[in-house]
């Protein structure tokens, strides 16, 4: 994202645009912690500064690699010196809780076939084999 310098306050509306995200999303990071109080006016409007964009976008990048809010709040807040390790193995984790969701899909995708396959076999078959199958299914 191309972002303008920009030296006075923005508006959070401003920001929302610049950004490319609602004002609810703003105002929703800010509750979370994601960014800090920004400073107000005399009328109460908030004004964010051009590190707000940047935080922003760094949050967006983030979430597009699938790290959670709870995992960005802490790398936002780690030291810029001295955390690449920390954050490897913050990433590295990240993995391995990828890796283990890619098997549980993959387990649920089969059994999602095996039972498209069953129910392809007996089509007008009375009652539904994948509504059998659920049902017969012990909890």
């Amino acid at each position: 994202m191309s972002q303008k310098i920009i030296n006075r306050p923005l508006t959070i509306g401003k920001v929302a645009n610049l950004a490319g995200v609602g004002v609810e999303t703003i105002r929703f990071y800010e509750r979370k912690g994601l960014l800090p109080k920004p400073a107000r006016s005399l009328s109460g409007y908030r004004l964010f500064d051009q590190n707000a964009l940047k935080t922003i976008s760094f949050i967006k990048r983030a979430k597009e690699l699938g790290l959670s809010l709870n995992e960005i709040k802490e790398l936002l807040f780690l030291p810029k010196e001295g955390s690449c390790q920390r954050v490897l193995q913050k990433v590295m984790m990240k993995i391995e809780d990828l890796e283990k969701k890619i098997k549980d899909l993959r387990r649920i995708k089969e059994g999602l076939e095996n039972l498209a396959n069953s129910c392809q076999k007996n089509r007008n078959k009375e009652p539904c084999p994948i509504l059998s199958a659920l049902e017969d299914r012990e909890t």
